[in-house]
């Protein structure tokens, strides 16, 4: 129970779980230059001709950072030919007037991994880098879309968190987003990236922008340590749900180290059954006791991590809604999951919208948008439900 005034928290842990080293604050893994995110050779091969790439190219492009799922509605364009795309964006480009069209069709037709090739192409033949020629040429957020699109994810993750930081004010709802719906493995590229950008690790800046619980929680999901793996034990599920409800709802005042330590280090599956088991030792959803036994951004983000254990595409549907509603759009919001989930699960969230909202996404982005940036947005969604 949280009483009203302050307490001492125990520093005893639920076990076992493993010790939080101060890992945010070490050097990336594979400080070489040819060593990108989780130590994989990013040096991306040339573009190959006819259908697709040619062998071990597209796996080796994977590996440089894409997060691709099967529920996405982008994916590899079976006709693939760098060359060709990377000379009509320059001529979309460098023409009289920009061909904003061109650009929207090319880059909301192919994977990341395949604009990356189309990029480095783009560089042999013009000299220049894709981003920047997009940058001076167009403006607002077609332009940050259509940059984002050509950013390998886990670089575009560690700008967004950086711009979440960035400035008066920190953006906690996008860090918690961003923290609470990538895995373990996502998160380390992401850190890796972060660290490559800013010479400066992704736990130094949450350190210094967060506080209290909330920074421990962030902490601990950033050095992304939760397990990965499907299997699931219900004596541990069971053990942890009574530490929960020990740590929570049967005493005066709550350890919230407890709930860090679950909730943050736990497989989402494990998760899974351990909320079950929650709900027959207290009689409660875990989401009721942590309304009511937590408060302000730690809240939120024990929230956010609930939303993602049932369900991530349903937890990023609503942000989208969120994003959608009120006076005025959440630019930032929107564009990061429209293109951060593109090739991920971008159609269960659709699926998910309307079934809690009513109206298809697609429906809901063309009354809220216009011009080419609506066009843009639309196709990343792919399609009216």
């Amino acid at each position: 129970m949280r009483p009203g005034l302050p307490h001492t928290l125990s520093s005893s842990r639920p076990g076992p779980v493993p010790s939080r080293p101060a890992a945010w604050r070490q050097k990336p893994w594979g400080a070489g230059a040819s060593q990108g995110l989780g130590g994989a050779d990013t040096r991306v091969p040339r573009a190959g001709r006819g259908l697709g790439l040619p062998a071990g190219q597209e796996e080796r492009s994977r590996r440089a950072g894409a997060q691709v799922g099967n529920r996405g509605t982008i994916r590899d364009y079976p006709s693939f030919n760098a060359s060709r795309d990377a000379e009509a964006i320059r001529k979309a480009i460098r023409g009289i007037g920009t061909d904003e069209k061109t650009l929207i069709d090319i880059l909301t037709e192919r994977s990341n991994a395949q604009r990356q090739l189309i990029a480095k192409e783009y560089l042999a033949a013009s000299g220049k880098d894709l981003k920047d020629d997009l940058k001076s040429d167009l403006s607002g957020n077609l332009e940050r879309v259509m940059v984002a699109l050509v950013t390998p994810p886990a670089v575009f993750d560690a700008k967004q968190l950086k711009k979440s930081m960035k400035g008066t004010g920190t953006n906690e709802n996008a860090l918690i987003e961003i923290l609470a719906s990538r895995n373990s493995k996502q998160m380390k590229e992401v850190s890796q990236a972060y660290y490559k950008i800013y010479k400066k690790s992704l736990g130094d800046d949450i350190s210094s922008e967060t506080s209290g619980d909330f920074r421990k929680a962030l902490l601990t999901l950033a050095d992304g340590r939760r397990d990965d793996s499907l299997k699931v034990d219900e004596h541990l599920a069971k053990k942890d749900a009574q530490i929960l409800y020990d740590a929570g709802e049967k005493r005066w005042g709550t350890d919230e180290d407890k709930f860090t330590d679950i909730l943050c280090f736990r497989s989402i599956p494990q998760l899974k059954l351990t909320f079950d088991e929650y709900r027959n030792i207290s009689k409660k959803n875990i989401e009721d006791s942590i309304l009511s036994e937590v408060s302000g951004h730690f809240e939120d983000l024990l929230l956010a991590i609930v939303k993602c254990v049932n369900s991530t595409p349903a937890f990023l549907a609503e942000r989208l809604h969120q994003s959608l509603k009120g006076a005025g759009t959440d630019e930032f919001t929107m564009n990061r999951i429209m293109v951060s989930r593109s090739e991920i699960d971008l159609l269960d969230i659709r699926a998910e919208y309307k079934k809690h909202y009513g109206c298809s996404l697609y429906s809901a982005i063309k009354s809220d948008t216009s011009g080419d940036y609506e066009t843009m947005l639309l196709k990343i969604c792919g399609g009216d439900d």
